[in-house]
């Protein structure tokens, strides 16, 4: 009996809360990226990151997961993490200059960059930032 009232109340506590609640990065490569921020006429976030980097993590649990956070980036970005040991990622940091994590760049959709931010910062810094 116990097993079947948690499970109802986890079904309707799961029913109320909001779908996009964070931050939602492409999963995809850069070059869909950009496509898609042409098709929508947004700018493009990235986040650059590694496996073993702390502030990265906290940016992901602390910042990146906030409500007010993935509001406002979901609706005027396009949002993508890459990870930068990864073969891509080598790329983007040879391309973009990247030497510390994280580092994150608003770009175009041609790909220049508008503005780059370096280190882990908070929700607030973080959104003082990338409000342009």
């Amino acid at each position: 009996m116990k097993i079947s009232v948690l499970s109802v109340i986890a079904v309707l506590l799961g029913g109320t809360l909001p779908v996009q609640s964070q931050v939602v990065f492409e999963e995809t490569g850069i070059k869909a990226v950009f496509q898609k921020a042409r098709e929508e006429n947004k700018l493009v976030f990235m986040d650059c990151y590694t496996s073993w980097c702390g502030p990265c993590k906290k940016m992901l649990k602390e910042v990146f997961s906030r409500k007010d956070i993935g509001e406002y980036m979901n609706t005027r970005f396009v949002n993508y993490k890459q990870d930068m040991e990864q073969e891509e990622g080598k790329e983007l940091a040879g391309k973009y200059g990247v030497k510390v994590y994280p580092t994150f760049f608003i770009l175009d959709a041609a790909g220049e960059v508008r503005h780059k931010m370096v280190g882990g910062m908070t929700a607030e810094e973080f959104l003082k930032q990338v409000q342009l």
